[in-house]
């Protein structure tokens, strides 16, 4: 499971890596071409992050192959200019959805071929412009994004954005949600969505999940230890882990098991 990039009051390059199914604390990986608070999202074998802010806006891309270490290599370009965008993927197609470049949040929705290096292709929108949802909650066929911030001031959408991932076109309503926020963090398993944490406009340590093939609003399902927004999130469709935060910074990391409920426990 791997981090990229970030921001500790300056924008940061970093990329960690950690091994999900033991515990321990993560080891550098390398840096990406680009620093700051960009969307991400992976096939088995390669991990994509895109855009940031360091300090003016961009649209680049950069991609690592996860079973080697390394810097990170250019990709291509986003068609947005934007910061905190959130992704979701399968094993062959990557989103970047929703992001803020000052002064209104977005709703563009965009996507590249994993495997394959170049500019990203306008897929369609989102259901409303929405800073820093919580993506990476995908199945095989399915995106998933949640919340988000409206306009950049603090007008959290009660919304569940999905799109089926081999198409184009707008996001559909999925549901509503137990607690709405900004910059809650997602992974998945290929039938379970977890959101953790958020702004709302106190730090949460809500954790909620989703079933992903269905339609409705989310479900309780624990709490984190802390409550923080824009953590790192990853997962191996067993256990999930989250990492960092804001707005107070820490590099604290917790985990949770997906299939089950119950409040995050210590990773390293």
């Amino acid at each position: 499971g791997l981090f990229m990039g970030g921001a500790t009051g300056s924008q940061q390059t970093a990329i960690d890596f950690i091994t999900i199914s033991t515990f321990g604390n993560a080891q550098d990986f390398g840096d990406r071409t680009q620093s700051g608070e960009g969307g991400h999202f992976a096939s088995r074998t390669r991990a994509v992050c895109g855009g940031a802010s360091a300090p003016t806006y961009v649209n680049t891309v950069d991609f690592v192959t996860m079973s080697s270490t390394g810097n990170a290599t250019d990709f291509g370009d986003k068609t947005t200019l934007n910061a905190r965008a959130s992704g979701c993927s399968n094993q062959i197609r990557g989103m970047l959805a929703g992001g803020f470049k000052a002064p209104a949040a977005s709703d563009v929705i965009d996507f590249c071929t994993i495997a394959s290096t170049g500019n990203f292709i306008d897929f369609g929108n989102l259901q409303g412009n929405r800073e820093a949802p919580a993506g990476n909650i995908n199945s095989p066929t399915r995106a998933i994004w949640t919340s988000g911030d409206i306009n950049g001031a603090g007008n959290f959408a009660n919304s569940i954005s999905f799109v089926t991932i081999t198409t184009t076109g707008n996001a559909e309503e999925f549901g509503g949600l137990v607690q709405t926020s900004f910059g809650a963090s997602g992974l998945c398993s290929a039938t379970r969505g977890v959101m953790g944490g958020g702004y709302t406009p106190s730090n949460s340590n809500v954790i909620q999940f989703l079933t992903i093939a269905s339609t409705g609003d989310s479900i309780d399902f624990g709490d984190l230890s802390d409550g923080k927004y824009n953590r790192g999130s990853t997962s191996n469709s067993i256990r999930g882990v989250f990492a960092g935060g804001g707005p107070s910074h820490v590099n604290l990391m917790q985990f949770i098991e997906i299939p089950t409920t119950g409040n995050a426990s210590d990773f390293g």
